[in-house]
């Protein structure tokens, strides 16, 4: 449901509609700060049990790893078979295991969480971008001229590529685009992140992780454009019928000037909240287009992960996506009580 408060008929500014109590910002940031943190501490503690019931001897799997030695296979062994209360209290002590050893590649955690981080980062960024920039904007357009053809063409193509699995429109871009198909050219690669032997810092590299980002990027773009589409519209509709537009059209003011600064102020509070939501949700989410493209980011290293079952590894990341969701959450909290003063009052 769209969030409405009063606009300012001359300025389009949004209007708290009362006086606000001092340090009320600072206060509510304070609550949700804390409400986080406690969060946090029932993640850390859910994520030390959970990978603990998994079945199988963990210690097991470092076995086949030739570049952890001897005394290092001996001391994770002690870790592992030790009470679970001794693991707990060590755990508290360490809760990101910091000096955590991947059982699959027999590298420190997060070493490897951190080299796949930058390719998730470029994908995440690319595919909000688009996704926001096109969603928005169609959105507003169908809303305002509800029932118009537009608004039936776009309402139809966005329900259609909600409905879509984002790995099986990743295999549909591969053949289409990748592997090419009748009329179709193979225009961008299909897996990796940028070409051997380009230094990423370069004008070649960056053209290279470009190429390599379209297709995983547009793939997990169209979901999110029609999601942020459907919610504005719904937004825009809602403000239609708002006493404040009226006002604004009784004052003579052209069409175009009453949507890009009244209507649209409104109805984008519940938008700008999704797509704080949604960063979050897309690190962890983009598990299956960084698989179907072997894209090298942090979703694939989990695939990776489950598959070759390092819970230690699975226990990094699973701290990783938790940690994004509860921070952008508290973001697009902070940045709706901004707009809308209202919801800290």
């Amino acid at each position: 449901m769209a969030l409405t408060s009063p606009v300012d008929a001359r300025t389009g500014t949004v209007s708290s509609g009362g006086a606000t109590t001092p340090g009320g910002i600072g206060r509510f940031i304070g609550y949700r700060l804390v409400s986080g943190l406690g969060t946090l501490v029932f993640v850390l503690l859910f994520n030390f049990f959970l990978f603990r019931l998994l079945p199988g001897d963990p210690a097991a799997r470092y076995r086949a790893v030739k570049n952890i030695g001897a005394a290092d296979l001996a001391r994770i062994r002690a870790e592992l078979d030790a009470p679970v209360l001794t693991q707990f209290w060590a755990y508290l002590r360490d809760p990101l295991a910091l000096n955590g050893i991947s059982a699959w590649k027999g590298q420190p955690v997060w070493d490897l969480v951190g080299g796949r981080a930058w390719p998730t980062v470029v994908l995440l960024g690319s595919s909000t971008l688009i996704s926001v920039l096109i969603g928005v904007r169609v959105g507003i357009r169908a809303g305002w001229k509800r029932g118009g053809r537009f608004d039936k063409a776009s309402t139809a193509v966005t329900l259609l590529f909600y409905a879509t699995p984002e790995f099986w429109l990743g295999l549909m871009l591969i053949l289409l685009l990748s592997s090419g198909v009748g009329p179709f050219p193979a225009l961008f690669p299909s897996g990796g992140v940028i070409d051997s032997g380009i230094d990423p810092l370069s004008i070649d590299g960056a053209v290279s992780v470009a190429e390599h980002t379209v297709l995983p990027a547009t793939a997990l773009a169209a979901v999110y454009i029609a999601e942020y589409s459907l919610i504005m519209r719904a937004s825009i509709i809602d403000e239609q019928s708002q006493d404040y537009l009226t006002t604004a059209r009784a004052k003579g003011l052209m069409d175009h000037v009453v949507r890009r600064r009244h209507a649209v102020p409104n109805a984008s509070l519940p938008t700008i909240t999704l797509i704080f939501l949604n960063i979050g949700f897309i690190i962890g989410g983009a598990i299956t287009v960084e698989t179907v493209f072997s894209y090298p980011g942090l979703g694939l290293l989990t695939f990776e992960a489950v598959s070759e079952q390092d819970f230690v590894l699975m226990q990094a990341l699973f701290l990783v996506f938790t940690l994004s969701v509860i921070v952008f959450n508290i973001i697009a909290d902070v940045v709706i009580a901004l707009l809308d003063p209202r919801i800290r009052g």
